[in-house]
């Protein structure tokens, strides 16, 4: 029982008590309102990955029978490349777009190796870098350095290759790291190279790529735009000209050439005469190609980028990111 003078005090316990436990319950309606968020959102995630696996076999079958209709070339017949198409998902929308992967310098070419054998410099790889990187503006000194130093962050060996940097030259920064004696993955990783400003690496951005090969850069040149005339100059540094290249490019017949034979025989190339190696780079049907996927479902958003190749049938994903492109 109660005493007269202690009601007071057991009020202001009471009060206290249901203050308490009304915070208590507050808590817990957010904890189960954000749990029950938490795992909407991660539905919706999976269903959208989903979706993404079943518009990477959808870009995959397309790429089958544009392959199909003309076996021996990639033309840009049909306004393929780089073009978007937007499908609609039970849920949501799918943004699917498609483009020559091959169109580009691939980073990895700047060494070479025969497995077991170690990689090494390819100095022809290393000889088209720095044409392309010139043609972007930069010094021919810069461009060396900058070409010796992305060799020695892929070759297997720690010794400097003449203008390179290995370990050593990284371990003196604020954040030392060591290079990565191995191919790149993807281009974000050039960043890591030295000599690579931001500056810079959003102006090569869109010329390189970092294909899962050291081969050459297969440049089909039934598919490129005569402003991608660099990568077609980039083959015979100070032999063949930029505008040299531009109007070969746009001398090209509407439905393409029907192979590389043809291409070298054009009068813009005349009395030149290219290596073996480079012979082969042009060609006339594409090999990899780029996907990027962009989904909303429901409340999520996932954009995906992915490497197909299509060398034989059926064509497959090789590579893919659950990110933008960097």
């Amino acid at each position: 029982m109660i005493k007269p003078g202690e009601q007071g005090a057991a009020l202001l316990s009471v009060l206290l008590l249901v203050a308490v436990m009304g915070g208590i319950a507050a808590a817990s309606f957010d904890r189960l309102r954000l749990a029950t968020n938490l795992e909407a959102n991660a539905a919706a995630l999976e269903q959208a990955r989903n979706f993404a696996i079943a518009g990477e076999l959808l870009a995959a079958t397309r790429i089958d029978d544009l392959i199909a209709r003309e076996p021996g070339r990639t033309t840009l017949a049909g306004d393929w490349n780089g073009r978007t198409m937007v499908l609609p998902l039970p849920v949501g929308t799918a943004r699917v777009t498609v483009r020559d992967g091959g169109n580009c310098f691939n980073l990895n070419s700047v060494v070479m190796n025969d497995p077991p054998s170690p990689r090494v410099i390819r100095p022809r790889g290393v000889q088209q870098f720095v044409a392309l990187l010139g043609s972007l503006g930069l010094l021919e000194g810069d461009a060396r350095r900058i070409a010796a130093a992305l060799v020695d962050w892929i070759d297997s060996d720690g010794v400097p290759v003449p203008g390179g940097i290995e370990d050593e030259g990284y371990d003196s920064g604020d954040d030392p790291y060591r290079t990565g004696n191995t191919l790149l993955a993807e281009v974000s990783e050039l960043r890591a190279v030295a000599g690579v400003t931001p500056e810079l690496y959003e102006k090569l951005r869109p010329w390189v790529c970092a294909l899962p090969t050291t081969a050459l850069s297969p440049i089909n040149v039934n598919t490129l735009s005569p402003a991608q005339a660099p990568l077609v100059a980039m083959l015979m540094p100070n032999d063949l000209r930029l505008d040299r290249a531009q109007a070969m490019l746009a001398q090209r017949p509407d439905g393409g050439w029907t192979g590389s034979y043809d291409f070298w025989r054009l009068p813009a190339l005349e009395g030149l005469v290219p290596t073996a190696d480079v012979l082969e780079q042009p060609q006339v049907r594409t090999r990899w190609f780029a996907l990027d996927l962009k989904l909303q479902v429901g409340d999520a958003e996932l954009h995906e980028t992915a490497l197909i190749d299509a060398a034989r049938a059926p064509a497959r994903v090789v590579a893919r990111r659950w990110t933008a492109d960097e």
